[in-house]
């Protein structure tokens, strides 16, 4: 019954997607100006929705908080240090792991603080070192990620223990445990961990509602080299290697959507692949976006800490990758909603903050200073059939990190104030089109 939903999900989409070709195939109900545009194209197996215009929203809309979690001073359980995970139950009740506190906890759907579950160790029920894996089962089980004793931790929604399931390797990631519509779970994997962290590559395992491991999914692999700043140090246990993305450069971006597929995307051009099927591609393709200038300032600042960063692996390491490119890429990568919307966040230009008063500029080459050039947080939002609903903008403070949960209109992320104190919140969506 479970992959049967999944198939489901599939064939919806593939439906919809049939019954716009259709309308646009016969010239029926043309578009007004400033409504969405499209055409559509087919390339082998991949069929191409490109947006030329226009937008089911009409225009841009913003993301407006209705509830926060957090305090600057007060309990223990409403202060946040470093929000690792985040996910939230069918029911509303919010879950995250804080790794500056070491703790699991739950919050009502109000907000309200109703317990933390397990405690720091290694014994049944306990974490070491949990990651950004973290998800909640429709029977509202929790699943946590934990590298650091090398499982996947399965608790009731009240906190008590059911059992622990193994998992491949301990490496750390912030990347979210994906859900799909059948309850499976999938942690990502290094598919050849034996290999030189230069060509290392990704992967997801899928792990059933039971614990029963299935098939695993190697990430979506595009014929494109990133570039790359690379460091290494000869130490007396072998060598020490950091690999760090040139800033502003193009590079290739997947995620997992809960309808069961691989989404992914190379930036040098505004296109998102939807993996639906062996052998059928759906593309996102919208052509109306203007690249966005890198300001002289802001690449000044990224390549001090590009190169500070580096130099924590090797002392004397100096810049040995392209340089810093006058333009920034369409996307930085991409969300998906619980029903297979895509959220493709855009580059936008950065503005500057200040610092506090009492901070001190590094002194050592190592240290990594300061940003202070921030760019603000924006998506365009599609349909998993391609139509383009329009750009989404965030409020200052919002983060991408742990990756926000988006469920229909309703998206809930941490949040930073101008002190950098973290908070949840849960957000709506609000454009013109709900006022007319």
């Amino acid at each position: 019954m479970a992959r049967h939903d999944m198939t489901s999900g599939l064939a919806r989409i593939l439906l919809a997607l049939a019954s716009v070709l259709l309308v646009a195939c016969s010239g029926a109900n043309e578009p007004a100006a400033g409504e969405w545009q499209a055409v559509y194209d087919t390339i082998g197996d991949t069929v191409v929705v490109r947006t030329e215009r226009g937008s089911v929203w009409g225009d841009t809309a913003r993301l407006v908080a209705d509830l926060t979690i957090g305090q600057f001073e007060g309990p223990d359980e409403y202060m946040f240090g470093r929000v690792r995970s985040l996910a939230v139950a069918a029911d509303g009740a919010i879950y995250t792991f804080d790794s500056h506190a070491t703790e699991l906890r739950k919050y009502g759907p109000d907000g309200t603080y109703l317990g933390t579950f397990g405690r720091e160790g290694g014994g049944p029920g306990e974490y070491k070192r949990p990651d950004g894996g973290l998800a909640v089962l429709s029977d509202g089980r929790v699943v946590l990620r934990d590298p650091g004793n090398t499982r996947l931790t399965v608790y009731s929604g009240e906190g008590e223990y059911l059992e622990g399931w193994r998992i491949r390797g301990s490496f750390n990631t912030s990347r979210r445990l994906y859900r799909d519509t059948a309850d499976a779970v999938y942690p990502m994997i290094l598919l050849d961990p034996q290999a030189d962290v230069t060509e290392w590559s990704y992967g997801l395992v899928r792990y059933s509602s039971d614990g029963q491991i299935g098939d695993t999914f190697p990430a979506p692999v595009y014929d494109f080299e990133p570039p790359q700043l690379v460091a290494r140090r000869q130490n007396e246990d072998g060598t020490s290697t950091s690999v760090n993305s040139v800033p502003f450069s193009p590079d290739d971006y997947w995620t997992f959507s809960p309808m069961g597929y691989m989404v992914g995307g190379l930036s040098t051009r505004y296109a998102i692949d939807l993996f639906l099927a062996p052998e059928r591609v759906l593309r996102i393709e919208r052509v109306n976006w203007e690249p966005v200038r890198v300001l002289p300032a802001e690449k000044e600042e990224r390549e001090r800490i590009s190169t500070a960063n580096s130099r924590q692996t090797q002392p004397n390491w100096r810049w040995n990758g392209p340089p810093i490119p006058d333009t920034k890429p369409p996307f930085g990568g991409m969300l998906i909603g619980d029903t297979g919307r895509v959220w493709v966040l855009l580059h936008q230009e950065a503005y500057q903050i200040e610092l506090a008063e009492d901070y001190n500029e590094p002194e050592s080459l190592g240290e990594i200073p300061e940003r202070t050039w921030l760019e603000p947080v924006a998506f365009d939002v599609f349909e998993p059939e391609g139509r383009y609903l329009g750009m989404v903008r965030a409020p200052r403070g919002f983060s991408t990190y742990p990756r926000p949960v988006i469920r229909g209109d309703t998206v809930w992320a941490v949040v930073r104030d101008d002190l950098d104190v973290p908070y949840i919140k849960r957000f709506h969506i609000e454009h013109g089109r709900d006022k007319t």
